[in-house]
């Protein structure tokens, strides 16, 4: 039945006037219901909080990133925000908002007609005509998304509320830092951050019309979507402005045309570094790692990406950078070097040894390994790589085809395979000596999605040779060693408690005789490195050593270190975050470093409620975290500083043409196979350990990929992060060391008649200097005078 003329209108009116009048009733009713009976509601409205992100900064106050879920928003006061904002808002919206109270009945009733005319007859569509209050109370207390008149009741007594309990400018404040402006984007100004890259508070009056029109939804006037839809609505929605006088003519034109001047017709919708944390976030493996820690410190309700914390880190994003720059440089070196390396093998077995796989074909009948023709050269290839390699190997060393190296290079191929789809990886972690600061952490050769696992943090790798000082430092500590001791470097078997003999060689493939402690240190000589480790004991060695990484649980201490000796040449596991812990204890007076990654976090209101440093602190005083007493760790300082003047980071210092005057520390290591380099070491603030090599176990950097080829990155990082501190030496102890001068041929004191050259001056902790006097240099001048007379 279709209803026509006045009956129609009548109809509608009286059906318009019984909604309208049940809504009042309703609202009514339910506002005398919760004046008395609903204050549980009133305190969860006053309490009512848009979800903000909590946001990372350095120690400097610098932000790092944010941590934000799908609500990305910024609060900022309205007192901040430009009038042109409110009123491109009050145009667009709710023009008569400074005059209502929550409700405008008149557009409330004409809604209520219209839309009640369209369920009727089909005709024009559903009005809203709810007002900037009601818009904010129906996002916190009602499904927008659904149409029904309970809606509405609901959004109305919900905005009376609103009205009651604040005032119109903060009802605005409210809205605009809680409502949804598209693009994943919640509040002015994170929409504004978006669509224009600036704060809320620089919104031109164009600007501010942009954003307003976004509030229709659905990307309906999106400038990325729909830029001319979005054009015309904005002018329509300026000139309107004018209109109502709260911006001039000319002021609408400039700011419209200045727009759309410096409107980017290329950037997609999708296009958003400011959300894209990945690519906005500038130290993600350090997020991550503290993203990692956080549930410790947060608990229950309490949620990181939606309450607002302010998280206070150590990290030092100047360091961080640089740690960045010289890890990427070397990175593309020791790619290039690994790609080389594996080349020149393979080139090398396809010319050199595929004849001989044809050989072996013929005299003992397996035709289906013959290279016959380049068609089967790629299964020789990889029949060679897989299998005959092994057989090779036995060969060269059997009939003495080659010396051990050689043989070496062979095998390598076996890890030809498994290494064509890999990158070479790194890892590197910067503390602060005193306080255990982490101020640069890199985990890997680049965060993506694919590559997550922070190796700075978790990768357990062997050291190699940069284990040796953790337990050299045993060595002092017990008085029996000195950096003067004479060690003898030659051949020798060394059985481990298991009764498994060793038989270690230098990487340079010699002997050298009797060798001061302190040079078979900086060369990092393997046979005077494990006569240390035998004469102190295993024991010894690796409670040492667990103290220093900070292991102290005996299950790990004893799943950790094996009594064998090859231990003392670094084959253990351990992560460049322990073994920099370990570093920066010798430079931090023999004091443990905590590592620490973050000092404090606030509220969004600015209270502070957790405190992981002074907590720290506490526990520290609380606990004996002297690991080596500061003269031993003066002496270690001192013994590592010859490996960057004269023994394995030599040419790493070069390459950087020194320090600036800032001693300098550390120690190189490389595992069997070239498979790990390290590069450890420290200055009197920083200590920084670099690794580099792969997560798949089995390849091989090459033969030139050693720790003091991954020193030159290191060199020009410490370099640049200390260009602009103080010079300062290592913390020297008011009492307990002793200087000597000592022939360096003999270790003990020079007796008269010593040449220069064989005098330097050594330090010992006192009570350890030695007493007797050399006599080579007798012994010399009577063998001399012996001569002459026989010549005579």
């Amino acid at each position: 039945m279709m209803f026509t003329g006045k009956r129609r209108t009548v109809i509608l009116l009286f059906a318009g006037l019984l909604i309208l009048s049940g809504a009042v009733l309703g609202t009514a009713l339910g506002l005398s219901i919760a004046v008395n009976h609903n204050t549980r509601n009133m305190d969860e409205l006053m309490a009512s909080r848009p979800a903000i992100p909590s946001r990372l900064l350095d120690i400097n106050g610098e932000l790092i990133t944010e941590f934000f879920s799908d609500e990305k928003r910024d609060i900022v006061p309205i007192t901040s925000l430009p009038e042109n904002q409110i009123y491109a808002l009050l145009t667009r919206e709710d023009a008569p908002f400074f005059e209502h109270k929550g409700v405008a009945v008149g557009g409330l009733f004409r809604a209520f007609i219209r839309s009640f005319q369209h369920l009727i007859t089909g005709k024009g569509s559903l009005q809203g005509a709810s007002t900037l209050t009601m818009q904010l109370a129906g996002s916190r207390h009602a499904d927008r998304s659904v149409v029904k008149v309970s809606r509405k009741l609901k959004e109305i007594w919900w905005s009376f509320q609103l009205e009651r309990r604040f005032t119109k400018q903060e009802i605005l404040e409210q809205y605009l830092n809680t409502v949804y402006f598209g693009h994943n984007t919640y509040g002015v100004e994170a929409a504004s951050q978006f669509f224009f890259g600036h704060s809320a508070v620089d919104n031109s009056p164009a600007e501010s019309v942009m954003l307003v029109i976004q509030l229709a939804g659905s990307g309906l006037y999106s400038p990325f979507i729909h830029p001319n839809a979005a054009r015309e609505r904005q002018k329509e929605i300026l000139n309107q402005m004018v209109d109502a006088r709260h911006i001039s003519t000319d002021l609408a034109d400039s700011s419209f045309d200045n727009y759309w001047a410096g409107f980017d017709w290329s950037r997609s919708s999708s296009d958003s570094p400011y959300f894209d944390r990945l690519a906005n976030d500038q130290a993600p493996y350090f997020t991550e790692y503290i993203r990692s820690q956080i549930d410790q410190y947060l608990f229950g309700q309490q949620d990181i990406y939606r309450d607002g914390y302010t998280i206070y880190t150590t990290l030092n994003l100047s360091y961080q950078k640089e740690a960045e720059k010289a890890v990427q440089a070397g990175l593309r070196e020791w790619n290039e070097m690994f790609q080389n390396d594996r080349s020149g093998k393979t080139g090398y077995a396809a010319s050199n040894l595929t004849p001989m796989i044809d050989l072996l074909s013929l005299s003992f009948g397996i035709p289906e390994i013959r290279v016959a023709g380049a068609q089967r050269r790629k299964l020789a290839q990889e029949f060679m790589d897989s299998e005959f390699t092994p057989v090779m190997d036995m060969m060269a060393m059997t009939f003495g085809l080659g010396d051990l190296k050689s043989a070496a290079n062979i095998s390598y191929n076996r890890a030809r395979a498994f290494a064509k789809k890999n990158n070479v990886e790194t890892a590197l972690v910067t503390l602060d000596n005193r306080t255990g600061y982490i101020l640069a952490m890199i985990g890997g050769s680049e965060f993506n999605r694919n590559n997550q696992f922070n190796r700075a943090m978790d990768a357990k790798v062997m050291p190699g040779s940069a284990f040796k000082p953790l337990y050299y430092a045993e060595a002092i500590s017990s008085g029996q060693f000195t950096p003067a001791t004479l060690i003898y470097d030659g051949p020798e078997v060394f059985i481990s408690p298991d009764g498994t003999p060793y038989i270690p060689g230098n990487y340079d493939g010699k002997y050298h005789g009797n060798v001061l402690l302190r040079t078979a240190l900086s060369k990092s000589y393997n046979i005077p490195a494990l006569k240390i480790l035998k004469a102190v004991g295993f024991d010894a060695a690796i409670n040492r050593a667990a103290a220093l990484l900070g292991i102290t649980d005996p299950q790990e201490i004893g799943s950790t270190f094996d009594r064998v000796y090859p231990l003392g040449l670094g084959t253990l596991s351990v992560t460049p975050v322990q073994m920099a812990r370990a570093y920066a204890t010798m430079a931090n007076r023999g004091q443990a470093v905590e590592p620490l990654a973050i000092r404090y976090i606030e509220d969004r209101d600015g209270n502070v409620i957790v405190n992981p440093e002074r907590e720290m602190r506490e526990e520290q005083e609380r606990k004996n975290t002297q690991i080596l007493s500061p003269q031993a760790a003066y002496i270690m300082s001192s013994l590592l500083q010859s490996t960057i003047r004269s023994g394995t980071l030599y040419y790493a210092r070069r390459y950087v043409e020194g320090f600036d005057g800032m001693p300098m520390a550390g120690k190189t290591g490389t595992t069997q196979n070239w498979t790990n380099a390290w590069t450890m070491g420290f200055s009197p603030y920083y200590t920084t350990a670099l690794w580099v090599g792969f997560d798949k176990q089995g390849n091989s950097l090459g033969t030139g990929m050693t720790g003091a080829r991954t020193g030159r990155a290191w060199s020009a990082y410490m370099k640049n992060i200390h260009k602009d501190l103080p010079r300062i030496d290592f913390p020297r102890p008011e009492t307990g060391i002793a200087e000597r001068n000592i022939d360096i041929r003999t270790g003990m004191l020079p007796e008269e008649g010593t040449p220069e050259d064989f005098i330097r001056r050594e330090v010992f902790i006192a009570g350890t200097q030695p007493t007797a006097r050399s006599t080579i240099a007798r012994f010399e001048n009577e063998r001399n005078d012996e001569l002459s007379i026989k010549i005579a």
